[in-house]
């Protein structure tokens, strides 16, 4: 259960992987994985393909980085949903905020 960070060697694309359960329990880890960065990345990858389990505060978490990556403008995809995550994602409107796939 991490969240694991990888940035592009030119450093414009941040690639964050849930593992595990992606709840309140990951909040403190999840910021750190791109508050901590020198430089704020062109693209934010984040990658659900090996979470367990996503709740309410998964979706904060998410409304969180997208602001700190600059709200509209930010280029944020999330990656590798199940289908119950994408239909929470969707019901949630998130497709309308984030590039969901």
């Amino acid at each position: 259960m991490s969240v694991v960070t990888e940035v592009s060697p030119d450093g414009k694309k941040l690639t964050i992987s849930i593992e595990g359960r992606f709840d309140f329990g990951r909040h403190q880890e999840f910021r750190e994985s791109y508050e901590k960065l020198n430089r704020q990345p062109d693209s934010i990858v984040v990658d659900l393909k090996k979470a367990t389990y996503l709740d309410s505060s998964a979706l904060g978490m998410l409304l969180l980085l997208r602001d700190h990556a600059g709200g509209d403008n930010a280029d944020i995809r999330v990656v590798n949903s199940s289908t119950d995550v994408k239909k929470i994602l969707a019901i949630s409107n998130f497709d309308k905020l984030f590039d969901i796939s």
